[in-house]
């Protein structure tokens, strides 16, 4: 049989065609735009991913024999809020993920409502992210728009919900939205009514894994599959790619270097960092986990190599960072272009170079952008390890993953060994599996994951170096809290 995975991204979306043993048979990416109506926003029009998969899936099929197509599951970008009218018409673009526009509904939130309360109420607190707080904006700035709203959704649910006609989300991806209640897996009522929405605009709750339903006869023949097609309920991103690298039960754990930079840590019992650094959500699995979330990784170096150094070829940008010099730079670079959630949760945070000298050079401000994301994660790791998780061996993926120097960095940096699994195709890889589970070819997620994820290269840390990295890192500590009352100055 034949799975489709659907990894709806920030810039695309990427499909891909798996068989039940794992392998990958064909990819397809379809880009769209993003709209910046304002300095610091960051929208998207739903229909541009809807006719993004309309596309792809045909070209993804070329060649192969569709009606061997069983299931479909995606793991897409968290946060974005998507709303449609009682006729089902997108009624505004969906405010995404790194949308830096509702401070102010972030600050009332945290501050008037309370952090307390809101880690009653959900497990988490407010990030300028997520969900709740864009339904305040949208209440305060758009109230005809905001009166018109009939179901509130996720964008990855967007795409169910015109796959199958069903009105539904997944525990991992409304973990993200502040509106649900992660312990007991079920929407906050007194979220809800904070932010003035009904329960009957909500989605219908599933696990990640459950089938939420079939395609539906136009969809089926637009796409060119049969409509007995099951589709899985699917995860958000992070979710579905700790899916996609095995990282289930237990005490495993992800570090993804993508446009955002996260750390995933699973676990089978729910738990909560009192200080609310982490964010604490349900898992694709079944279980839970906790995450540390950085809003720009792999981003930070892009921007560098494409922006400022107008350069693509990232790896001759590297090639001076020789061993002699990791742990040696004096350059810092703190990673906050788009401000930062975990763990300092600060809008007003910018990207900041500190250190240059008459002597620094192209390839100490890479280093320093390297080795910055990683300091990043870093300090995430260090609130986890504050709840006495030990954390010793890692899975790694995403973009900036396929640099060997910048794993190098990483593992030292955490002084954690990092593992490299055969297959790493982030959230499209395990939204194919969850459909898996749920279309019945494998009883559980944990199944999915044991028999096709296969670890084949590891990177250790070395202890000389990761001594190195242990003082350069006590001083990244210091920078933020040294500029911190400068950021909200400097932006005005």
């Amino acid at each position: 049989m034949l799975y489709i995975g659907i990894d709806l991204g920030t810039s695309a979306v990427k499909l891909l065609l798996m068989d039940e043993t794992g392998q990958i048979l064909h990819i397809v990416s379809k880009e769209y735009p993003l709209e910046f109506p304002h300095p610091g926003w960051n929208q998207q029009n739903p229909e541009d991913w809807l006719s993004a998969v309309e596309e792809g899936v045909p070209e993804l099929l070329a060649g192969f024999d569709a009606a061997q197509v069983a299931g479909i599951g995606s793991g897409g970008q968290m946060h974005g809020l998507v709303v449609l009218d009682k006729d089902d018409n997108v009624i505004r673009p969906a405010i995404l993920w790194n949308d830096g526009r509702t401070a102010k509904q972030v600050d009332y939130l945290n501050n008037v409502v309370g952090k307390e309360k809101l880690s009653q109420y959900t497990s988490n607190i407010a990030f300028a992210g997520f969900t709740a707080p864009k339904l305040l904006w949208m209440r305060e700035n758009e109230p005809d728009l905001f009166a018109k709203i009939d179901k509130i959704m996720l964008p990855k649910d967007f795409i169910n919900y015109k796959l199958t006609g069903v009105h539904c989300t997944d525990v991992s991806d409304a973990s993200g939205m502040l509106l649900f209640d992660v312990k007991n897996k079920c929407w906050s009522k007194e979220m809800l009514d904070l932010c003035g929405v009904q329960e009957s605009q909500m989605a219908q709750i599933f696990e990640s894994y459950q089938p939420v339903g079939t395609l539906l006869p136009d969809m089926a023949k637009k796409l060119g599959l049969p409509e007995t097609v099951v589709v899985a309920a699917g995860a958000g991103d992070n979710a579905a790619a700790a899916v996609g690298t095995g990282t289930v039960g237990e005490g495993a754990c992800n570090i993804s270097l993508g446009t955002s930079g996260t750390i995933f840590i699973s676990s089978e019992k729910f738990g909560v960092d009192p200080q609310n650094a982490l964010h604490s959500f349900a898992h694709a699995d079944g279980n839970y986990h906790l995450m540390g979330c950085m809003l720009s990784a792999a981003s930070c170096n892009k921007w560098l190599m494409e922006d400022i150094f107008q350069t693509e070829d990232y790896n001759a940008e590297q090639a001076p960072i020789t061993a002699d010099k990791l742990g040696k730079n004096h350059v810092f670079f703190l990673p906050y272009l788009m401000g930062e959630r975990s763990p300092i949760n600060d809008t007003d945070a910018r990207g900041t170079f500190i250190g240059m000298t008459m002597d620094t050079t192209r390839a100490d401000l890479t280093q320093a952008v390297l080795e910055g994301v990683a300091f990043g994660i870093r300090d995430s790791l260090e609130v986890a390890r504050s709840l006495g998780i030990v954390i010793e061996r890692s899975k790694i993926c995403g973009g900036g993953a396929k640099s060997p120097l910048w794993k190098t960095i990483c593992a030292n940096v955490l002084n954690v060994t990092l593992e490299i699994v055969e297959s790493e195709q982030g959230p499209g890889m395990g939204g194919a599996m969850l459909a898996m589970v749920a279309d019945g070819t494998y009883p559980s997620v944990k199944a999915v994951c044991d028999k096709l994820v296969h670890v084949v290269d590891t990177v250790e840390p070395d202890p000389a170096l990761a001594a190195l990295y242990e003082a350069r890192y006590q001083q990244f500590r210091n920078i933020y809290p040294a500029c911190k009352a400068l950021f909200p100055i400097l932006n005005g």
